[in-house]
């Protein structure tokens, strides 16, 4: 997943939009950059790695804006290069435009084609630029307008934050796949993929940005419009979400995150007649799981995986081998509580199954004498074509084995996933969400060269 932020103020931002970043930095650890509106000119800074690396204080101080946008990149549409770091910054008609995206594009190639065709030259390979062409092909001085065509040609997933010389814009499509939420303080609009973002500014959440909304701040007045008249949104959210990607404190789509797996621990427990010590979590993701996994059963839950602060993520790094050893460098086991224990092991999601193998037999090296793993999700069957990295049907483990087989590979003494009904029930139905990964059911299917022709 990316993060994205977008900040209209009366005063200079660039710090605000650097603690924005900094508090979704769980969201993309490749790449980072902010765009600012300084006099009428767009001035910006990008880099590669985390937001601490990339920016100094003399560097925000340089950033001089009442007007910007941020992004944190993982990479699902192009690799991880200094070419694709966002925002992309542009100029059109004389005028300059800056773009952050979140999200995936399933025609992106196609367009790309059509654009390529008609002159158009690309500086990188991500689809995020294929938008920026898009919109710059149709604006004719209104935003609005010119946004509305543009989403009649992309498809798929994408929360957009697009700032002008004097008007920032948010946009989320028209399932609301990727998360985007209205904020405010005092004078102050804030966009942000996660409540966090605004949370540490000190501002208030106000709602989010609803499928298929266009938000236009302009002169210190939001404007709302929806993509077409007559709209319905299709509310399609995407539940790894809450399942693995936000943040424990984070509310989408009117389900809290925390509250939603607290829950899938409690259903996982249920009907459960295992004789085992103690619940053990996977940090971080893993430990509301663990709680409610604890709460149903009555079995205490204890940190018996210690987690190294100054690794991220694990699931998006850009390859393989860089997953494998970052699993080593950052959990390691506690001896003295999982020694000659029998343990219930709760994660979030098995994807591709290295990393649940690598925990197990550490735990086995550590003493633990039984582990049976919780996994607090369905089993990832299916390949995801909305931003998530797997974009392979044949790298997922549970796409080709059985649950029995899974647990044969990943070495642990048993292994039971929640099921779909349990996932959705988690959610107390406040939402309708998209389970393509486990279920397969596509809400935008992959389009074809003819029909992207026509439209």
């Amino acid at each position: 997943m990316c993060g994205v932020v977008g900040i209209y103020s009366d005063k200079n931002i660039s710090k605000e939009l650097y603690y924005s970043l900094y508090s979704m930095q769980h969201r993309g650890q490749e790449s980072c950059g902010i765009a600012v509106v300084d006099r009428d000119n767009i001035d910006y800074k990008k880099g590669m790695g985390l937001v601490g690396d990339v920016f100094n204080e003399e560097e925000l101080k340089k950033l001089k804006g009442n007007m910007g946008i941020g992004h944190v990149r993982y990479s699902t549409a192009g690799g991880s290069h200094m070419a694709n770091c966002q925002p992309l910054v542009g100029s059109c008609r004389k005028r300059k435009l800056a773009l952050a995206h979140n999200g995936n594009l399933v025609n992106a190639n196609y367009l790309r084609d059509m654009l390529e065709e008609d002159g158009y030259m690309f500086q990188a390979n991500s689809d995020t630029e294929v938008i920026l062409y898009i919109l710059a092909r149709y604006y004719k001085g209104d935003i609005v307008e010119s946004l509305k065509i543009t989403m009649d040609y992309i498809k798929g997933a994408y929360s957009l934050v697009i700032m002008g010389e004097n008007e920032l814009v948010a946009v989320r499509d028209p399932h609301g796949f990727r998360p985007l939420i209205l904020g405010k303080k005092g004078n102050e609009y804030i966009f942000a993929s996660e409540d966090c973002a605004i949370d540490i500014l000190g501002g208030e959440v106000i709602r989010d940005v609803e499928p298929g909304e266009i938000i236009v701040v302009k002169d210190g007045k939001l404007k709302s419009f929806y993509y077409s008249e007559n709209y319905k949104p299709l509310k399609k959210s995407c539940i790894f979400e809450h399942i693995y990607f936000a943040r424990n404190d984070a509310t989408i789509d009117k389900v809290n995150v925390y509250d939603f797996r607290v829950k899938c621990g409690e259903i996982l427990a249920k009907d459960e007649n295992i004789n085992a010590d103690l619940v053990v979590p996977v940090p971080d993701s893993g430990w509301a799981g663990a709680v409610g996994y604890s709460n149903a059963s009555g079995l205490p839950v204890s940190e018996g995986l210690v987690k190294n602060r100054y690794v991220g993520r694990t699931f998006i790094k850009p390859t393989q081998e860089e997953r494998e050893i970052a699993v080593k460098i950052k959990l390691n086991p506690l001896g003295s509580v999982v020694k000659d224990k029998s343990i219930i092991l709760i994660d979030d999601s098995i994807v591709r199954g290295t990393t649940s193998k690598q925990i197990v037999k550490s735990l086995r090296d550590a003493g633990a004498s039984e582990i049976h793993l919780r996994i607090t999700s369905p089993p990832v069957e299916y390949s995801c074509y909305y931003g998530i990295d797997t974009p392979n049907r044949s790298k997922l483990i549970a796409s080709n084995n059985s649950v029995e087989e899974i647990r044969e590979y990943i070495g642990c003494d048993s292994l039971k996933f929640l099921d779909i009904e349990g996932m959705i029930d988690a959610t107390e139905n406040k939402a309708t969400f998209c389970k393509a990964c486990f279920d397969g059911d596509y809400p935008v299917k992959k389009i074809d060269k003819e029909e992207l022709l026509s439209c």
